[in-house]
């Protein structure tokens, strides 16, 4: 992965408290199976694989060929959040990323979404991401919130398409945040300052 910001970085809720936002390593294993362990059974059951069992943290902390960014954000040396941006290395979708964002109860409606989301925004261009994805189950409205304060709109709705830890099903909603516009700003940035031929 490589770096587009600089971290670690601390940022301020909107309660008061301050998490340090950093870029995820493999020295983080431990501390993210505890982080997903801890998550009530609501909070993981829309992620895309079984946190809780070590073997898969430890793919996904060090299997991060496809990771735009990977972040992490802590309090007392305790990771509190999750927030990655993926992209599909082959095909059609290679100007695609899709972000996905875990925090932990305590620590949500506070701001933090919108912090993380924020970063991970300002990676993609670099990377030659064109179109961001989220997807949000129905009725995360916090979520939804911080998505569309940054540009995400609703692209989609898949009518009753996951179930909720109660088994009654809920629609998912599927946002999208084309930052194109922003890549070629920045390709003609670095075109007013590179020399020219002949000077």
């Amino acid at each position: 992965m490589d770096q587009y910001e600089s971290f670690p970085q601390t940022e301020t809720l909107r309660d008061g408290r301050e998490v340090v936002v950093r870029e995820m390593t493999i020295r983080d294993e431990p501390r993210m199976v505890q982080f997903f362990q801890g998550l009530p059974l609501e909070d993981r059951l829309f992620l895309r694989n079984d946190v809780t069992k070590p073997e898969v943290v430890h793919r996904f902390v060090r299997d991060t060929e496809d990771l735009v960014m990977a972040l992490v954000a802590e309090v007392d040396d305790q990771v509190i959040a999750s927030a990655t941006i993926e992209r599909g290395l082959y095909g059609w979708t290679r100007h695609v990323g899709e972000v996905r964002l875990v925090i932990a109860r305590p620590f949500q409606r506070h701001g933090l979404a919108t912090i993380l989301l924020r970063h991970l925004v300002r990676a993609a261009p670099g990377a030659g991401i064109e179109i961001i994805v989220a997807r949000v189950a129905g009725g995360k409205v916090g979520a939804l919130r911080a998505l569309e304060s940054l540009g995400f709109h609703k692209e989609a709705t898949l009518r009753r398409h996951v179930k909720d830890v109660a088994g009654r099903r809920r629609d998912l909603l599927i946002l999208t945040n084309d930052v194109s516009h922003i890549w070629e700003k920045m390709e003609a940035l670095n075109a007013d300052f590179l020399p020219i031929r002949g000077e």
